[in-house]
């Protein structure tokens, strides 16, 4: 059957959600949202504001803000739109309008979960791997906020001894910017790692993996550099010369993915750090699609978006990998972090919305950024840190898909806070089992690790519930997310479930909690 693309606005009025699969092709669209219809989009940054319930207006053709991006929407009535290319979106009025390219409508099934299967079934599917089982089972531990940019092999190892010495289990170890001589130069800077690969050795002795910070820049002034611009390496200008590009580290070249001997070339960089040094993995990060605007690429015609794609795709060579910018890679074994959160409550409450819609979108083997912030400013200059809102975050992070420390918690916590928070580690380690099959699970079939309540329990009216939420089918966790909070209110929903104070409780009802600073209200579905 051929398929019709129209340059025209169709206008879209559903009011019966239990109508036969419908399929539409078209340039823009415009439907009318009713009292009952919530709609999901695919900007995880802005995953706090779904479902689409206040005005909301984005446009990401050139931008994907800092974290991961899907053209895609779903409705908690089965409707799914795509897109093979970024789209202007407008919510005002009750009136979702899209503007862009080739949207696909379709309806298919009357729930949110339908929807969610059809869009993973046709644009992402699952791939049947996951990534390193140790970023699910045990917790990750970043050097960034600690070290900044004077990573070192003395204070790497410091940092690592602390943790266990301090209670905390072995894990990963992240190392972050700044171990490198130079952008591009990916060897380990002799003035501060003497022995990188003793260094590692001892990590693994410990009972770490390692991975390294990396970045698709390389610094304009270097032998590097000229070597890399005169074999075409780099993404050029209008006047063909590599493209400078301004980015948070200065200004640099950026290397084009969609040249097959610049991407063998950068890899053959990372498989020398394994190699050679016993490297485990990577953290991958910028690839962000607005970098690559406006350039040229040895791929005729391609997109920032393409070069974004190409950029994630070098992830799948390794297993232990973390992405934070990320373009239709939905489904794909890649840890996907969200965007760095500021310090303290007001952004904690981000992690969970942000979290379902990453879900939503395919990137389910996720990380809710770093556990009281990633937000380096935060930190510096003896501020006077939260650490109430620390110890919430670890508890928000201890029963989802991942857990990432960057500050360290013995350092910037009391006693009481510090031992509240190894509690949450101890809880993680209780359900990592549990957390494990649900990654292996996610890998076979798509389903997300971390669901809403509306995902297992359409229209009952928990649509906009983004405080709390489920852990594969049989875990309902709601954090504490609110300073200085002594009790809080969480919705059961139907069945029977015992509370992590021994009650067991027969939803759906909504329930009161006492809670002190120790206590992560989580609820096991009794079979």
């Amino acid at each position: 059957m051929r398929r019709f693309i129209l340059a025209v606005l169709i206008v879209l009025t559903i009011t019966n959600p239990v109508v036969a699969q419908q399929k539409i092709f078209a340039d823009s669209l415009k439907i009318n949202v009713d009292a009952n219809t919530f709609w999901w989009m695919g900007i995880i940054e802005d995953g706090h504001q779904m479902p689409l319930t206040k005005n909301y207006h984005s446009d990401f053709r050139l931008n994907g803000f800092g974290n991961q991006v899907q053209p895609l929407l779903l409705s908690n009535n089965g409707e799914v739109i795509w897109s093979d290319q970024p789209f202007l979106i407008d919510f005002l009025n009750k009136k979702l309008r899209l503007y862009g390219k080739k949207f696909q409508y379709n309806k298919s099934g009357s729930t949110l979960k339908d929807a969610y299967h059809f869009a993973s079934k046709n644009y992402f599917p699952p791939s049947g791997k996951m990534p390193d089982a140790l970023l699910f089972t045990k917790p990750q531990y970043n050097t960034w906020i600690e070290l900044l940019y004077n990573q070192n092999q003395n204070n790497v190892l410091t940092y690592a001894k602390n943790i266990l010495s301090n209670g905390l289990p072995a894990g990963i170890l992240m190392i972050d910017d700044n171990w490198q001589e130079d952008y591009g130069n990916w060897n380990f800077h002799p003035g501060r790692f003497s022995n990188p690969k003793q260094m590692i050795d001892t990590l693994h002795q410990l009972g770490f993996k390692v991975m390294l910070w990396v970045c698709p820049f390389v610094s304009p002034d270097s032998y590097l550099y000229r070597n890399l611009a005169e074999k075409k390496y780099f993404v050029t200008d209008s006047s063909g010369n590599p493209a400078m590009i301004k980015w948070w580290n200065g200004v640099s070249a950026e290397l084009d993915f969609t040249n097959p001997d610049a991407t063998a070339w950068f890899k053959s960089q990372l498989n020398n750090l394994k190699n050679n040094y016993g490297v485990d993995g990577f953290k991958l990060d910028a690839g962000d699609f607005e970098f690559y605007n406006k350039v040229n690429s040895f791929k005729k015609n391609a997109t920032a978006t393409d070069h974004s794609e190409a950029y994630g795709k070098i992830g799948l060579d390794y297993s232990l990998n973390e992405y934070r910018a990320m373009w239709k890679m939905g489904g794909m074994p890649l840890g996907q972090r969200l965007h760095d959160k500021n310090h303290g409550f007001g952004d904690l409450q981000f992690l969970i919305p942000n979290m379902i819609v990453e879900g939503l979108n395919g990137y389910y083997f996720s990380c809710p950024d770093m556990i009281g912030g990633g937000d380096n400013t935060a930190f510096l200059n003896n501020v006077q840190l939260d650490q109430e809102s620390i110890v919430r975050s670890a508890q928000c992070h201890a029963l989802m898909p991942m857990m990432q420390f960057s500050v360290a918690p013995w350092r910037v916590l009391n006693k009481i806070n510090f031992e509240a928070v190894k509690k949450a580690v101890a809880l993680r380690e209780k359900f990592s089992n549990y957390i494990l099959e649900l990654a292996k699970h996610t890998a076979s079939t798509g389903e997300p690790i971390l669901k809403s309540m509306e995902f297992n329990y359409s229209h009952q009216g928990y649509e906009k519930i983004i405080n709390q939420f489920l852990l594969g089918d049989n875990l309902l966790v709601a954090p504490v997310l609110i300073k200085a909070a002594t009790e809080r209110t969480v919705i059961i929903p139907n069945g029977k479930w015992k509370s992590f104070d021994g009650q067991i409780i027969n939803g759906p009802k909504t329930i009161q909690v006492k809670v002190t600073i120790n206590d992560l209200p989580y609820f096991e579905k009794i079979n």
